[in-house]
């Protein structure tokens, strides 16, 4: 690949990182709120649930120190978001569905160049779209444990499902050897639709049964 069109796809990969930083932190952020932490809880909740499944990822791939330790702009946009979030969400939290829909494009961001990240450090077919499926739900499944939450991925609309989703389409681009940037594009798409159908549908997995029995 030529120097230039290097510098291009590298950057509009960290654009994805960045832009799925913001708004995962300002996610994590209100579940802080909502449960009713202090300024700094609620900041530790948005720095991991906007990079911690980025970190997970990194260092699985051997990207050391990590991008969200190695570069102070993933730091500042989690803080920032998370002030914001910390005086914006109690005037806003009966408006539910903004706080959905900021969460699927995090989802997505996070999906597809997760994905876009494990191909380029050579990880097969199988492993990069299981990598930028768990830099999508990484950040929010450690959330939820730190507020001690059953995680939103084990109990709601197709959720980890959609993230593989938009993470297999990157990784069809790369087997055709289409341009990397519109396949993104198109992973974040496909991954924001299938999330947000899903929720309006109300479509799940299954889910186990209840017991039987005494011990229920």
């Amino acid at each position: 690949m030529p120097v230039n069109e290097r510098i291009v796809v590298d950057t509009f990969l960290r654009m994805l990182d960045l832009g799925g930083t913001f708004v995962f932190a300002i996610g994590g952020g209100a579940v802080g709120v909502k449960h009713r932490l202090d300024l700094f809880g609620v900041l530790v909740l948005s720095f991991v649930a906007a990079n911690f499944g980025g970190i997970t990822r990194d260092v699985l791939i051997g990207a050391v120190p990590p991008a969200a330790i190695r570069d102070w702009r993933y730091i500042a946009i989690s803080v920032l978001a998370g002030v914001l979030t910390f005086y914006w969400y109690p005037a806003t939290r009966r408006q539910h569905t903004p706080l959905v829909v900021l969460d699927a494009i995090g989802l997505s961001l996070f999906s597809v160049a997760g994905t876009q990240k494990a191909l380029a450090y050579h990880l097969g077919p199988i492993a990069a779209p299981i990598l930028g499926m768990l830099t999508g739900i990484g950040g929010g499944l450690v959330r939820d444990v730190l507020v001690s939450d059953v995680p939103n991925v084990f109990r709601a609309e197709i959720y980890a499902v959609a993230a593989l989703s938009g993470a297999l389409v990157v990784v069809l681009g790369d087997i055709l050897h289409l341009p990397s940037n519109p396949m993104a594009l198109a992973g974040a798409l496909v991954c924001f639709g299938f999330r947000m159908f899903s929720i309006r549908r109300g479509w799940h997995l299954p889910v186990a049964p209840p017991p039987e029995g005494p011990e229920a």
